[in-house]
């Protein structure tokens, strides 16, 4: 099989055994962290791509991809207006919903909470609780039932379970024979639900929206009426049409209009991790440069030798920039594996070394999940292959630079 001279000689000089056992560390050296760059890269950009998915996936499926309410107070004309909602080609779903601040009281157990009226068929449609109750059912909430569908840890709290009850204390107050009391009211706990995230589970209590009309005296009126898109990174767009064709004066508003920035940051985030670990690999990638010129030096007289055989200065100078890319290839594909498998593996691994140490590395009480994700993206790897190749090319041009002007008649004085 003809090879061409500069990848024949390229090739031979990887693979030969060096009179200077430094050159030889370096070499290693460099091809290693190379290797470790890349693996950290693809590994650090899996994990967060995982995190933005979790967190985007449990936010926004718990909050509304769009809402719409009334212009000042409650929203009154909401049973003409859900039909109208409900027949648009755009809206996947639409639920009225009731929203107030209560105390909640079991015993000595205090705690306040975020009370949602809603109507138990039509909330499945546009939030996951019902798809995350570990106890109960959503269709025990009745109208006139006073059930109440507590978050886990909001339950863990009150220290309650199914079939308990809780009583739930309101701002508004009511005059008696005794004074200026607050409004109570005894529910009983129909259900239990746990989405994983702290914020929620913690602090969401569901009851039947004609409970919550009565409770916070609203009469027929809600807070709102959430909306759910098939495609949610098209909500702004949609709420804007939805705003141009309801009658009156509305508030429409979109998921994007409350957690916007904060995805932006996971993604600003994201990109700078990635620019901070494509310097690690910058770093291995430069001591290519230190590897050959030390390799030029010592291949000194064969340069001189190819030289009088006729070899150009192209030829000499492609050599080089052969050997030094390779040594970029080999660290990258060993990177690209192990950052591969490491990143496949993460939700396993991670669990086994906190069972071996004895620790927990993602709280769910500070962050809003508890597990660490990983989601291993295509497009992530090819860019980072593609980066760490080309700072390995581009750390070879200036030792192959110097090797193709080397002089014979210097190189050959002294041999």
């Amino acid at each position: 099989m003809i090879r061409p001279l500069p990848l024949f000689i390229g090739l031979r000089y990887t693979r030969a055994r060096r009179r200077n056992g430094f050159v030889s560390f370096i070499s290693a050296s460099s091809m290693l962290g190379i290797a470790i760059g890349v693996m950290a890269l693809i590994t650090v950009l899996s994990v967060m791509n995982g995190f933005e998915k979790e967190l985007r996936e449990r936010i926004l499926g718990m909050v509304a991809h769009g809402t719409v309410q009334g212009a000042e107070a409650g929203l009154e004309d909401w049973q003409s207006l859900l039909p109208a909602l409900d027949d648009r080609d755009d809206v996947a779903a639409a639920a009225p919903f009731i929203n107030g601040e209560v105390m909640l009281t079991r015993g000595g157990a205090v705690t306040g909470a975020l009370v949602r009226g809603v109507d138990p068929q039509r909330e499945a449609r546009v939030s996951r609780v019902a798809a995350n109750l570990i106890s109960g059912a959503m269709e025990n909430l009745a109208d006139g039932g006073y059930g109440v569908v507590l978050g886990s840890r909001l339950a863990a709290e009150l220290g309650v379970a199914t079939g308990d009850t809780v009583n739930l204390i309101t701002p508004q107050v009511r005059a008696s024979a005794v004074g200026i009391l607050p409004r109570l009211r005894r529910f009983e706990v129909v259900g239990v639900f746990d989405v994983d995230m702290a914020q929620y589970d913690g602090s969401l209590a569901l009851i039947h929206l004609a409970d919550a009309q009565r409770l916070f005296r609203m009469d027929e009126a809600v807070t709102g009426i959430r909306l759910a898109f098939d495609d949610l990174m098209q909500a702004p767009g949609r709420v804007r049409e939805i705003a141009r064709a309801l009658p009156g004066r509305y508030r429409v508003s979109d998921w994007t209009m409350q957690h916007q920035n904060f995805f932006r940051a996971v993604a600003m985030e994201k990109t700078v991790m990635f620019i901070i670990l494509m310097l690690i690999v910058g770093v291995a990638a430069f001591n290519i440069v230190s590897t050959l010129v030390m390799a030029v030096q010592d291949k000194q007289s064969d340069i001189a030798i190819l030289r009088t055989l006729g070899a150009r200065p192209a030829t000499v100078m492609a050599v080089f920039i052969i050997q030094g890319s390779l040594l970029g290839v080999v660290g990258t594909l060993l990177g690209t594996g192990a950052g591969v498998a490491l990143s496949l593996n993460v939700e396993s691994i991670v669990p086994a070394i906190e069972r071996l140490f004895d620790t927990q590395f993602i709280s769910g009480e500070v962050y809003f999940i508890s597990q660490l994700p990983s989601d291993l993206r295509g497009s992530d790897v090819i860019r980072i292959v593609v980066a760490a190749i080309a700072l390995s090319l581009l750390a070879t041009i200036y030792p192959a630079w110097k090797a193709a002007r080397v002089a014979p008649a210097e190189a050959l004085r002294h041999e």
